[in-house]
């Protein structure tokens, strides 16, 4: 069997309580890795740190921080030495869409009937800032903060959590589709930057899931049916169904383990077979 020389490692899983998020933290949890669920969710990184360890039996820590604080990582980087030591894998898990950052309609029209606000020019710089920061920026200050572990001990990996927008963004979410280009962006150059200190930086591309950030789009709040757009992406997966949570762990473990020790600056996509279907 292929040693995948995980056991007894520290991650670190930014957004750890989300859905997607802790789904990977388990995955790690069940090779032997010591977790740390970093959220700003106090009572979910708690709850999430003790379901690893009550199923796992392995080490877990719930720890709060904003990906978007500097200072909040350091002082959550001193929490995590304290208890683990260095950390060896950092995933970067937090993001999300808002609808304050989403257009109402998915192209004008140029009518004069058309409502402004429900387009381009109804976006919200606010809520497009809070988009782009917190999938952008929520990416690289804990890679400024938590790298410096790796980059110290001459190992480790950071995995970015990419989409599906990123290669061809979707229409209405402007923001989120930009944000998730220049995380891959940002993944080759890191890739590139620390490529001859040990330290190997790649991304997962998910398809679509259903969760919290997304269900206002795709999911009827009355019918609890899917929506016209919930439906256009199911006909455009070939598959003809949402992605599950735990079915990006494989990926996961093959990036962050010694399987793919000369693999660094790529994104996979785990999409259901959503990039490669024409629609025809």
């Amino acid at each position: 069997m292929y040693d995948l020389n995980l056991k007894d490692k520290v991650a670190v899983i930014t957004g750890g309580a989300g859905t997607i998020c802790s789904s990977m933290a388990k995955a790690l949890a069940a090779q032997g890795v010591k977790t740390v669920i970093l959220d700003h969710n106090k009572i979910g990184a708690c709850e999430t740190a003790n379901q690893i360890e009550n199923e796992f039996k392995t080490a877990s820590l719930g720890v709060v921080a904003s990906v978007l604080d500097k200072n909040s990582l350091e002082e959550a980087k001193k929490e995590i030495h304290a208890k683990f030591g260095p950390i060896d894998i950092l995933i970067n898990g937090a993001g999300g869409n808002s609808p304050s950052a989403t257009t109402i309609v998915e192209k004008m029209d140029g009518t004069e009937s058309e409502k402004p606000e429900e387009t381009f020019f109804g976006l919200k710089t606010e809520g497009f800032d809070r988009v782009f920061d917190l999938n952008f920026k929520g990416t690289v200050l804990p890679s400024m903060v938590f790298g410096s572990d790796l980059v110290k001990k001459k190992s480790g990996v950071i995995i970015n959590i990419s989409s599906m927008n990123s290669y061809r963004p979707l229409t209405k979410i402007a923001a989120y589709s930009a944000a998730k280009a220049a995380v891959n962006n940002f993944t080759q150059w890191l890739a590139v930057h620390f490529a001859k200190t040990g330290v190997r930086v790649n991304a997962i591309a998910p398809g679509f899931l259903l969760t919290d950030q997304n269900k206002f789009l795709l999911t009827d709040e009355n019918t609890g049916g899917l929506t016209s757009r919930g439906k256009k992406i199911i006909n455009g997966t070939p598959m003809e169904r949402y992605c599950l949570p735990e079915e990006l762990n494989g990926t996961l473990i093959y990036l962050v383990s010694d399987m793919s020790k000369f693999v660094t600056g790529i994104v996979i996509p785990v999409d259901g077979g959503f990039s490669a279907y024409s629609g025809v």
